[in-house]
């Protein structure tokens, strides 16, 4: 498989949304018209937070580092493993599911934390999305709490880098 992930850069927006969109109504996808949107590729790019995987010149998946106060405000999260980054977003176009690009997402994207100087991950999974939670299992993210916001049941996963 011959790929490249890279930073997102102004020019894949509309290849971006449209990969966002894709996911719309399919099974375990929680996302809706309001989100992601413009305005969150804009906060994405605007932070060096999003990155994209490329084959033959075409974004086939995406991952974004996020910042969200409340996410990080939940008291299930182990102080030890502080500094913690997360991951959002996580999206594969639906004709390459199943393929093994959502795992080099995530372990691309917690290599970036390391980069970055994180010592943990933690993250959110929609409750109901067991594509997700299949994908995540194989990292050893252990669940530490629920909760609800966004409208949503989430899992909260976590793990050390």
């Amino acid at each position: 498989m011959d790929y490249e992930i890279i930073k997102a850069t102004e020019e894949d927006r509309a290849e971006i949304l449209a990969l966002y969109r894709a996911q719309l109504g399919r099974e375990y996808c929680a996302w809706d018209e309001e989100y992601p949107d413009d305005e969150t590729i804009t906060y994405d790019l605007s932070r060096d937070a999003l990155f994209v995987l490329k084959m033959n010149g075409r974004i086939k998946a995406a991952v974004s580092i996020e910042e969200d106060e409340d996410v990080d405000r939940l008291d299930c999260w182990d102080a030890k493993l502080a500094p913690e980054g997360e991951l959002a977003r996580i999206a594969v176009l639906p004709d390459e599911q199943c393929k093994g690009l959502g795992r080099i997402m995530m372990q691309f994207g917690m290599d970036e934390l390391k980069r970055r100087g994180y010592a943990g991950i933690h993250l959110l999974v929609n409750k109901n999305n067991v594509k997700a939670i299949r994908c995540y299992a194989v990292f050893g993210f252990r669940t530490v709490g629920e909760c609800h916001m966004y409208e949503q049941d989430f899992l909260c996963y976590e793990r050390e880098l």
